[in-house]
């Protein structure tokens, strides 16, 4: 690990972070026979909450009834543990690496109000379009890319493509 400059907190070497999360899909691929996800969960918690809040409307809909309704527990699915692991982690490293601080990170040149709204912007914009592409960065790029799926690579090439554009048109707001 290294120790950072800038507040003294210590970083896992981006390499070495690689090979874990290579090793995590491998043995997520041999173990469940499936890879690495996070929409999913999103979407059987969305499922569940309306099952609660409007049971008639997901028994009608085609959309819902596939995930929760009936006999069907969409919170019992392996993602929301996955997901739930993944924050319980990150709040415990947080913790052991005294990084665990509520703030804002932003340039100088905007408030931090801009910069949640538009961390919030993107972060709708992704949950819409990892809808589209039936699946995240994890599911659809990088499990996809493990098993050699072209549209793995495609998923991926738009990802970064997309970023790049992006961080290209609104760098003002961080440099």
């Amino acid at each position: 690990m290294k120790k950072s400059k800038y507040d003294g907190s210590f970083y896992l070497n981006p390499y070495l972070g690689g090979v874990i999360l290579g090793t995590v899909l491998l043995l997520s691929f041999y173990i469940s026979g499936r890879g690495l996800g996070a929409s999913g969960a999103v979407k059987n918690t969305v499922a569940a909450t309306v099952n609660v809040v409007a049971p008639q409307h997901v028994e009608q809909s085609a959309y819902y009834c596939q995930f929760a309704g009936g006999d069907k527990e969409p919170m019992s699915n392996w993602l929301i543990y996955e997901v739930l692991g993944v924050l319980a982690g990150a709040f415990i490293s947080g913790i052991i690496f005294n990084r665990l601080k509520l703030k804002v990170e932003h340039s100088p040149k905007i408030t931090s109000r801009r910069r949640l709204i538009f961390a919030l912007g993107g972060g709708v914009l992704f949950g819409f379009g990892t809808q589209l592409a039936r699946g995240c960065t994890s599911g659809a790029a990088l499990s996809g890319m493990a098993v050699l799926s072209f549209g793995g690579y495609i998923t991926m090439i738009a990802i970064f493509g997309t970023a790049f554009i992006a961080a290209w048109v609104l760098r003002k707001n961080w440099i």
